[in-house]
């Protein structure tokens, strides 16, 4: 599939939007979670306009200018993190739609969701914190630590679907990309 010109622009302008938000969150601190969960939006978006060839390329590019660009790196790991896991939902979801059976589909799809993202933060939960902190730290803030983040996979799986559904629905019919 070969993009027409005016999503290829498109993908430009939203790499552009991707890497100032990256940026912004090395520099608006208190924001930066959000700022970088907004750009990971821009995978979900590249991916949907036009296919996962294109969003990886995409989400590559955007880790690249992050790296190039951001004054912190390790925000960088964040949103890689987080794009890497909308890639990993949304391939999941194509190939899940041929499923028949919607309770058995919607189950798997939660249990690849979680999957992707337990693989990337159990590991960051238990070996970075011993690159920060030189001392023991404590199993029960561990456990807290994991359940918290749970919680914050759900809040942001449901905050991507809102904002693909409703936002970027209405906004993409006001740019009239097909």
């Amino acid at each position: 599939m070969l993009l027409n010109a005016k999503k290829m622009a498109f993908l430009g302008l939203l790499l552009a939007v991707t890497a100032l938000l990256i940026i912004l969150s090395g520099v608006l601190e208190f924001n930066t979670l959000f700022l970088l969960g907004a750009a990971s939006f821009g995978v979900g978006i590249a991916i949907r306009e036009s296919n996962i060839r294109y969003g990886t390329g995409f989400y590559l590019g955007a880790i690249l200018i992050g790296l190039i660009l951001a004054p912190n790196k390790l925000y960088c790991i964040t949103f890689a993190a987080m794009g890497f896991y909308i890639i990993v939902i949304e391939y999941s979801f194509d190939k899940l739609v041929n499923i028949q059976n919607n309770r058995r589909r919607i189950r798997l799809y939660w249990v690849i969701k979680y999957i992707t993202f337990n693989l990337m933060y159990l590991p960051m939960l238990l070996f970075l914190p011993r690159l920060i902190y030189q001392g023991n730290i404590n199993p029960i803030l561990t456990l807290i630590l994991l359940l918290a983040g749970q919680v914050v996979l759900f809040v942001y799986d449901m905050a991507y679907n809102y904002f693909q559904k409703y936002i970027w629905s209405r906004v993409r019919n006001k740019l009239t990309l097909s």
